[in-house]
């Protein structure tokens, strides 16, 4: 197994972690300094801007067997379906597996209601909008040259570095109060083992990948309070807190995401719920990252 992940960052980074007992990993930064950390983390690193491949990298696709797809679509679409569309079984002759990272935002709002994999997309939001045409894209890109792909639909991403303890120690967590209000979340180690079992199965279709317990995010920062010690941060109504528009516009979608199709084709979570997760990220001491 030989994978290339296309945008190495956070999650691309643990998804790395989990192929490298699998075969050799490969992985993209935007400058040659995070391409030579990533080198330096045990993933060959490649330069790539989303503007051409170099010819190193293109060297490379040609020996790949998966490829891992992680950057999200621009004012332009999506940087890299720009440069394969119509070339893939010429660029990556071995290829047997697509994964793309996508997101739940594609459901849109359903009111606190449970959605899956068959409930039609409705997003509400440009970005999510996006994410649905990208999807699509890359599953016909993927049937022309005969590969099969999945999508992996990621909710909130949190683990080591990212986490309600950092935003408690910062300064800068905040209850926002909105009535019914709940969202999933899914720890980064999560996302890198599902997309090694979803390759490692050369599975096809959608997944959602998140935990088993949607709730209300304030009830997220009063635990990781609880296992800190400290006084959590004062409620704000919704209505009258302060938030830039981009915060604001993530309560407008309310949902439950059901992952049940992950988990009945084999699959298990290390983190199936913040609470077990939070506590494993305190008493190891790896909250900081």
């Amino acid at each position: 197994m030989r994978v290339m992940i296309f945008g190495c960052g956070y999650s691309g980074q643990a998804i790395a972690n989990s192929y490298q007992a699998a075969g050799t990993v490969c992985g993209t930064a935007r400058s040659a300094e995070k391409a030579s950390q990533l080198t330096q983390a045990g993933i060959n690193g490649f330069i790539f801007d989303g503007t051409e491949f170099s010819p190193e990298l293109l060297a490379e696709l040609k020996e790949i067997t998966h490829l891992i797809q992680s950057i999200p679509p621009g004012k332009d679409g999506d940087p890299l379906l720009k440069l394969i569309t119509g070339r893939l079984s010429a660029l990556c002759p071995k290829l047997e597996w697509i994964g793309y990272l996508s997101t739940v935002g594609v459901y849109g709002d359903h009111g606190g209601g449970w959605v899956t994999e068959e409930t039609p997309g409705s997003p509400i939001l440009g970005r999510s909008i996006d994410r649905i045409d990208t999807e699509e894209a890359w599953t016909h890109e993927a049937e022309q040259a005969q590969v099969t792909v999945a999508v992996l639909r990621l909710s909130g991403i949190y683990g080591p570095g990212r986490n309600a303890f950092v935003n408690l120690a910062r300064g800068t967590a905040r209850r926002i109060i909105k009535k019914n209000q709940v969202f999933n979340r899914i720890r980064v180690e999560d996302i890198g083992e599902a997309a090694l079992f979803l390759g490692h199965g050369r599975m096809r279709g959608i997944f959602n990948v998140t935990d088993d317990e949607p709730a209300p995010p304030q009830d997220v920062i009063l635990e990781a309070a609880r296992l800190m010690g400290v006084e959590p941060p004062p409620e704000h109504d919704f209505e009258t807190a302060e938030m830039t528009p981009m915060a604001r516009s993530f309560y407008g979608a309310n949902k439950r995401v059901s992952n049940a199709k992950i988990k009945d084709a084999g699959f298990r979570f290390r983190f199936p719920n913040y609470h077990m997760s939070l506590e494993q990220l305190w008493r190891d001491g790896i909250w900081r990252g």
